[in-house]
């Protein structure tokens, strides 16, 4: 079967398809012949080297930890009931960029009738996360949120949760095509913080009052201003630091505003409610109240493509491996 190995660490040319076996389920695993193969920005960090969250792989390996297709093989003390079935699955950190992946049956998810597996695979992983941040802040009717990094997987989808919520939503990005965007996604308003006034378009769309969450996906200079004008006695959720830094919040600060810090470590904490999340992110889809937005996809042959996309922050949406 063909794969994509990452030969070293450093840029997307590193990025190699090649020939390996097909594998073999073992106990409690099925083998998925992969349609999709999901990606993240911290994919690309681990690639470069650059990752301080996760063991750096073995090298050489073949990047993607999450893949949609159909189960055609099952291992010992696996029900083959799951022959045949359209699933997502969890592989691990590693082994995506396969036409043929390994993972375990508890990793498996059943993509639900009327959902394409591209679609699923989009939803699982990010549409999870957007779901439990939501939750963690405690979303509600009249609050005034600020999504950062608002035109990537997870930042479309937390836009459209808090709308669906009643929250007033300001999204935030870079450049007029992810602005663009966030405007067709019907939010109240959208800003591009790539020019300097970025936060006081923030407060002229919150009446001068600011945000009372705010989404921090993105860290650094970013995360730091959008902290600075967050309302009196709000929320401020990290989940990513795509600037390659977490925003810096001195406790005292924001102890001293009366601002509920909601650090990176929450996601941490995901993990047992991952199947719930996802479950509830796919079945709001099929129900037409969110949908994914897959920005662009790459043949196998071309992961670096789109490794680079997502490393440069010019993607829109979702990016995907159509195998």
């Amino acid at each position: 079967m063909r794969v994509v190995r990452a030969t070293g660490f450093g840029g997307p040319e590193l990025l190699v398809v090649g020939e390996a076996p097909d594998p073999v389920a073992g106990l409690g695993q099925v083998v998925v012949e992969v349609s999709v193969a999901s990606m993240t920005f911290v994919e690309t960090q681990i690639r470069q080297g650059v990752d301080r969250w996760h063991e750096p792989p073995r090298l050489p390996y073949v990047p993607g930890g999450l893949v949609a297709g159909l189960v055609i093989e099952t291992g010992e003390r696996v029900d083959p009931a799951w022959l045949g079935q359209r699933v997502v699955a969890g592989t691990g950190e590693t082994g995506g960029f396969a036409e043929r992946a390994v993972a375990e049956a508890e990793d498996l998810f059943t993509v639900p009738e009327g959902l394409g597996l591209p679609e699923a695979a989009a939803l699982c992983s990010d549409g999870s996360t957007a779901q439990g941040l939501v939750e963690r802040a405690g979303i509600r009717a009249g609050d005034r949120v600020l999504v950062e990094a608002a035109a990537g997987g997870v930042g479309t989808l937390l836009v459209q949760l808090c709308l669906t919520a009643g929250a007033q939503v300001i999204g935030a990005a870079r450049g007029p095509a992810k602005v663009d965007l966030i405007r067709r996604l019907e939010a109240d308003a959208a800003v591009d913080y790539s020019g300097s006034g970025w936060t006081a378009e923030v407060l002229e769309a919150t009446g001068g009052l600011g945000p009372t969450v705010v989404f921090d996906g993105v860290g650094g200079r970013i995360g730091r201003a959008a902290f600075e004008v967050t309302a009196r006695g709000g929320r401020f959720s990290v989940h990513g630091a795509s600037s390659g830094e977490v925003t810096g919040i001195d406790a005292a600060e924001a102890r001293d505003r009366g601002v509920q810090v909601i650090g990176i470590e929450q996601l941490f904490e995901f993990r047992p409610q991952v199947r719930r999340w996802a479950a509830q992110i796919m079945a709001a889809a099929v129900g037409g109240s969110v949908r994914p937005v897959i920005g662009q996809t790459f043949p196998l042959e071309r992961a670096a493509d789109a490794h680079a996309v997502v490393e440069n922050h010019t993607a829109l949406g979702k990016t995907l491996l159509v195998i």
